[in-house]
């Protein structure tokens, strides 16, 4: 946000302007009415206890010994509430830069009496508790960060937001727009850079992009994050630059909070979680002032233990395999790239390209795959190289064109062709609706990729024992392995779901001749169904009795934690949940509200698509006449029959579409009629028919879904450390390139601060 500080009395007022309503016109009356008509905010008011020559001295102290994030409300397990007597300003992270002034605030949060500051782990336990990591649950004692950072002078050129560029935007109602024409003005956020020459095919650029690493990254990391940070410099060489974009190691001469320069920051948590690309902008005009990257050191060793889960590769368990090491290292290179790609205004790009891997910005599924002779290959995992649309989107955002260029027939001609080349751009919001795009996916052919990753993840469980830990580790430490392995088809179970009432589109606009909307095939759908019900065979979600046999209760010093399968069985392995886990998280999938809605849709609009009673239909054949070939996979059946009902009486309680609900009655009233036949002869029968008459039967009302086995930790092929603060890093990541939240502030001529 802007703000400024305004003189009233002994009063000095800290104001932000209302930006979001403007009126671009030379004519002042018209300007001042604009700002008039809409409330503006006064953040704090100091009072001035000195004054020298027009200088103004304040106390901020009451302004930073505060907790303007809610932090303490966050807090969970129990309830917390900040201290001030033992909160200071912590001047180690206080100091001041030629364009900015940094403060930062140790902030004590006192646990309240009746109240508890542990927390529980387990799959899917719902938080780490303040104690695990806090020094005691009793204060957790955080640090707070404010910066006021000079804006840029007006020099800066915006350029215009296309919703099929890619990148973030800043968005204001102009009130001074001639009638017809649309008062939304929308710029894209991005670096300032410009070409000494722009007429040249190549030039050096007037003042390059530099990022500077963090020095604690330790080696081999900080190669990996250098090596993946400059691929962005590819980008600007295809739009004509010359050592345009930079990453170099940040020398002990320039601090990482000063606002001239952008950096990469290596942090730590106490679980894997996510990292992050913010940015420090000009809500005026969108351009970027400072990128702020922030990677986590765990996410590497998770990479590295999905290739222990899948490879086995351990056979005497004194090897060091390298080959480990280059499959993580490959992941912290795409990331590095990833984050860097936010912070120059790029958002996510999940399409799935007949071009292949297009971006970075893409979050990747690593890519292994199953030779003849049932080994795996795994020389492709991750891409070492930019993308065709990172490309696409850096010549949008940063070609420098010679004057007199139509700049927007130029923009527009880069769009137009990258789309030819099937180089698209979609992003988050789309990938519920489309299976064009998909977060933690490859390829393009959704079924297809389902079958090759639950034959992937077959052979590599028939392979998959002690050989999966190092000798000297507890073999109940097997368990953490096996998660992600047992799971590695849970993205692309999502992913295959979005086919079930799919819509194919783009983001066209009046003019470029590009079809806007188009339905998925039938048979496109019911191959994506066929392969959905390949994940809940029961055959497919047994374990091999020899892991099952090998993983004791856990022993003294290694607790559970979140990143293990939840049990009913106690301390000893349950080798039931995880099927049941496996199986919710197709079924939630595909009898997902919205999904169910567009499926009774698009079967009234083409009868030839499915609707949704066959897919309900062919749920529960699946579930309850599939045979199960031994005890064990009985039981697991019985499991999984039970997960599909939940879903659907949860659908029939809870969907807003009256046709979902009464389509989903009608299913579990067939059913029901079904087992209570089969009641003398099945106990789980029975009880099922019985839990679907209660249901029946139920007063009014909206029911809660069932309390069920949730899975580990997933995204970002790992999740954030459990709330202690009561948010998650989803939101974070979600927010952080697309928002500057630190206060910007400089002298204007009239000796305000703005």
């Amino acid at each position: 946000r802007i703000v400024k500080f305004e003189r009233v009395g002994r009063k000095v007022m800290m104001v932000q302007p209302n930006y979001r309503f403007r009126a671009n016109s030379d004519n002042p009356d018209e300007v001042r009415a604009v700002r008039d008509a809409f409330a503006r905010s006064v953040l704090w008011g100091f009072t001035a206890e000195a004054e020298t020559n027009g200088r103004v001295l304040v106390d901020m102290t009451g302004f930073l010994l505060r907790d303007p994030i809610n932090a303490g409300g966050r807090m969970s397990p129990g309830q917390y509430r900040l201290d001030n007597s033992r909160s200071s300003v912590y001047m180690e992270f206080t100091d001041a830069f030629p364009t900015n002034t940094e403060m930062e605030v140790e902030l004590t949060f006192v646990q309240q009496s009746g109240s508890s500051g542990s927390g529980r782990f387990g799959g899917g336990g719902g938080f780490e508790g303040v104690n695990r990591v806090a020094a005691s649950g009793e204060a957790a004692t955080i640090r707070l960060h404010h910066s006021f950072v000079e804006v840029p002078d007006d020099d800066y050129e915006p350029r215009a937001y296309d919703p099929r560029a890619g990148y973030g935007a800043n968005a204001y109602q102009d009130y001074a727009t001639p009638l017809g024409q649309d008062m939304t003005k929308r710029f894209i956020r991005r670096h300032r850079l410009e070409k000494v020459d722009p007429t040249a095919q190549v030039s050096d650029p007037v003042e390059p992009i530099v990022y500077y690493l963090d020095p604690g990254t330790p080696e081999p990391v900080r190669s990996a994050l250098l090596d993946g940070a400059r691929w962005w410099n590819q980008a600007f060489e295809a739009a004509g630059y010359r050592n345009a974009f930079q990453v170099v190691m940040r020398p002990d001469s320039i601090s990482s909070l000063d606002a001239r320069y952008n950096v990469i920051n290596w942090v730590h948590r106490s679980t894997r979680g996510w990292s992050t690309g913010g940015s420090v902008s000009d809500p005026r005009t969108g351009e970027i002032i400072k990128g702020v990257v922030t990677l986590g050191s765990l996410r590497i060793r998770q990479d590295y233990m999905i290739a222990e889960g899948l490879l086995s590769p351990y056979e005497t368990g004194y090897e060091e395999p390298q080959y480990l090491e280059e499959w993580a290292l490959a992941r912290i290179r795409q990331l590095s790239a990833h984050e860097v790609g936010h912070t120059i205004g790029l958002g996510h790009n999940y399409y799935n390209s007949k071009a292949g891997r297009i971006s970075v910005m893409d979050y990747p599924h690593p890519l292994v795959e199953l030779n003849q002779d049932g080994s795996l290959e795994y020389s492709d995992v991750y891409d070492d190289k930019i993308g065709e649309w990172d490309i696409t989107a850096v010549e949008y955002g940063y070609q420098d064109f010679p004057q007199g260029t139509d700049v927007e027939a130029e923009l527009n001609r880069i769009l137009e062709q990258a789309w030819q080349e099937d180089v698209l751009y979609m992003t988050g919001q789309d990938v519920a609706t489309t299976p064009q795009a998909d977060q933690w996916a490859n390829g393009v052919d959704m079924a297809d990729e389902l079958e090759r990753m639950m034959d992937v993840r077959a052979s590599a469980l028939s392979r998959f024992g002690e050989r999966a830990i190092r000798n000297g580790r507890p073999m109940a430490t097997i368990e953490e392995v096996l998660v992600p392995l047992y799971m590695h088809h849970r993205y692309q179970t999502e992913s295959t779901a979005t086919v079930l009432g799919g819509v194919a589109y783009t983001y066209a606009v009046r003019g470029d001749g590009i079809k806007p909307m188009w339905r998925v095939s039938a048979e496109e759908q019911y191959r994506a169904l066929d392969a959905l019900m390949r994940t809940i065979s029961p055959s497919e979600l047994t374990l091999p009795i020899e892991v099952v046999n090998m993983i004791p209760p856990r022993p003294p010093g290694f607790g559970r934690t979140r990143e293990l399968f939840p049990r009913w069985t106690g301390s000893v392995f349950d080798a039931v949940t995880p099927a049941v886990v496996a199986a919710s998280h197709t079924v939630n999938s595909i009898l997902d509200p919205a999904r169910a809605a567009r499926m009774i849709e698009q079967n009234t609009f083409d009868p030839t698509l499915p609707g949704l009673d066959d897919v309900i239909a062919r749920l529960i054949r699946t579930s309850f006449n599939t045979p199960a070939t031994g005890r064990y996979e009985r039981a697991v059946q019985e499991a999984i029959q039970g997960v599909v009902v939940d879903g659907i009486q949860f659908l029939a309680a809870s969907a807003s579409m009256p046709q979902v609900r009464a389509v989903s009655t009608a299913a579990l009233r067939e059913l029901n009629d079904s087992l209570t036949a089969m009641a003398d002869e099945s106990p789980n029968a029975g009880m099922i028919a019985m839990e679907i008459q209660r249901f029946m039967d139920r007063p009014a009302g909206v029911i809660e879904a069932p309390d069920k086995p949730n899975a580990p930790p997933g995204a970002p092929i790992g999740q954030p450390a459990m709330n202690w603060l009561g948010n998650t890093w989803t939101g974070y990541s979600a927010r952080n390139w697309l928002e500057a939240t630190d206060l910007s502030c400089t002298w204007d001529h009239e000796n305000h601060w703005n």
